[in-house]
């Protein structure tokens, strides 16, 4: 997306209302919801990223499990 987005004047009123409401300016308001909007963006990248990963093989029992193992099988 632009810098500057296009929008209605109904959105603008919106926004405006929005930001009055926030205690800010509109051109203030709008900039911090575009910054919102990347860092989301950008955590939503680094999560599919992360679920890209090759899953890592499973780890061999260690010695204690296997023991538990062994007690629990009939004789």
């Amino acid at each position: 997306m632009g810098a500057e987005r296009k929008m209605t004047e109904g959105q603008r009123a919106y926004e405006a209302k929005r930001a009055a409401k926030a205690g800010m300016s509109l051109e203030k308001w709008l900039a911090l919801k575009e910054k919102e909007a990347r860092a989301e963006r950008a955590a939503e990248r680094a999560a599919a990223a992360e679920r890209a990963k090759p899953a890592e093989p499973a780890k061999k029992p260690g010695f204690f499990a296997r023991l538990l193992e062994r007690a629990q099988k009939p004789l």
